[in-house]
């Protein structure tokens, strides 16, 4: 029995464990996640989404192979073996591609897929729900037909179909976060779940998939958990449990809740005590990630260099003179989108800090801070709460110890405390 496994076992039969997956693909981020899985040994799952990572090189330009690969040379920087890491694909299926005609739009699905497992990714959140080329929105059961195929593809070409393990539903919000607030959310029904559950076994079944079906560890559902722009919905137990009751009566499967950003650790610790297993996080990890950047530049203020400011404006330049990531998502006056341009809970601007001038800028903060050491009575004014006599002073490592803010409290809600 696999680790996965063992520890789903544990979940069903009531104890409060679960994974937490970390999905960025910002490289400061995803060293504080392979620093804290150095230092604890925790299990840690690392995702990649549809579209940050693709054949075309997604928004971040790299393949699974070239995401793999460079996420193994940090891995070995900070001291992690691969063999403890789990890499997932998220959200797998023709996504990148709606826009097109389905029958292209799946062959290029399949492709990702194939690249994906043959890059070494093994947890695969089969996700073909999306209309695709201005078709009306598939049924449940020609999504689950799309992700049979789609299953089928990465059985084929994964070098060990056995380490595979699959996610399947798609009752989530959209692949990068809702474009607009979102006023109610309606908690996935019970019988929505089962015709998930019979459609995807029936698709299986027509394409012989018995052996990967027994691999299938988790089904996507909504629990009553998203945030928008500038609030947040907080689980709620009483609304969820006929659907964590639910989940009982099939063999060997959980949950898998997405959007769990921003919910307090009492009610991440609610839903794995409900059978969500894994825990998506992915926007609050960079959220955490610019407040640092933030506390930094102020830093860099009061040392008196001219470097601070400047980086805040080159990321407002490169925001306003590349707008496609944002302009989308937010409304309002000029002042409420200067607020939400950088502090909204959906953290659109975290696709602009692999932007070379702004990444130039950020190395330029880094290393002028690097050199000029800040004083620690200056450390705590911005980055308060850090205790003193343990205090960094490396902005590297004060941008670590903040992300895992964020990490650090998943790990709690998943039952593994590294402060015990």
């Amino acid at each position: 029995m696999s680790l996965v496994h063992d520890l789903i076992a544990r979940n069903r039969s009531g104890d409060p464990i679960g994974l937490p997956c970390f999905c960025t693909a910002n490289e400061h981020v995803l060293r504080a996640v392979l620093a804290y899985a150095a230092e604890t040994g925790f299990p840690t799952v690392i995702e990649a989404t549809c579209n940050q990572v693709n054949q075309d090189g997604g928004y971040t330009g790299m393949t699974p192979r070239c995401f793999m690969g460079w996420l193994s040379g940090m891995a070995k920087e900070a001291g992690v073996s691969m063999d403890k890491l789990i890499l997932g694909g998220d959200h797998l299926g023709p996504n990148p591609w709606k826009s097109e005609p389905v029958a292209q739009a799946m062959e290029k699905a399949r492709e990702l897929v194939k690249l994906y497992v043959e890059a070494g990714f093994t947890k695969i959140h089969l996700d073909a729900s999306m209309a695709c080329g201005g078709e009306p929105n598939p049924s449940f059961g020609e999504i689950a037909k799309r992700a049979a195929d789609l299953c089928a593809t990465a059985e084929a070409y994964a070098p060990d179909p056995d380490k595979l393990i699959y996610i399947i539903g798609t009752e989530v919000p959209v692949p990068g976060g809702e474009t607009e607030e979102p006023e109610t959310l309606d908690v996935t029904s019970v019988a929505r779940f089962h015709e998930t559950i019979q459609t995807h076994r029936d698709a299986w079944a027509e394409r012989g998939l018995d052996a990967a079906w027994q691999r299938i560890v988790s089904v996507v559902t909504q629990p009553g958990v998203d945030f928008g722009h500038t609030s947040v919905f907080p689980f709620v137990p009483d609304k969820a449990r006929p659907l964590s009751e639910a989940i009982l009566l099939e063999d060997g499967l959980t949950y898998e809740a997405h959007s769990t950003d921003y919910q307090s650790t009492a009610a991440l610790t609610d839903l794995v005590k409900n059978h969500f297993f894994f825990l998506k996080v992915g926007p609050e990890l960079t959220f955490r990630f610019r407040e640092a950047v933030w506390a930094l530049v102020s830093i860099g203020e009061q040392l008196g260099s001219g470097k601070s400011s400047r980086l805040r404006n080159i990321i407002n330049d490169r925001m306003n003179e590349a707008p496609n990531y944002w302009q989308d998502y937010y409304n309002g006056s000029d002042e409420e989108l200067n607020v939400l341009k950088i502090y909204s809970y959906s953290d659109r601007i975290r696709y602009y800090w692999a932007d070379a001038e702004v990444a130039e800028a950020l190395d330029d903060l880094i290393e002028t801070l690097s050199i000029k050491s800040a004083p620690e009575t200056v450390v705590s004014q911005s980055f308060m709460g850090l205790e003193f006599g343990e205090m960094p002073s490396s902005p590297s490592e004060l941008i670590e110890r903040h992300v895992q803010r964020c990490v650090d409290r998943y790990f709690e809600a998943a039952g593994q405390n590294a402060h015990p």
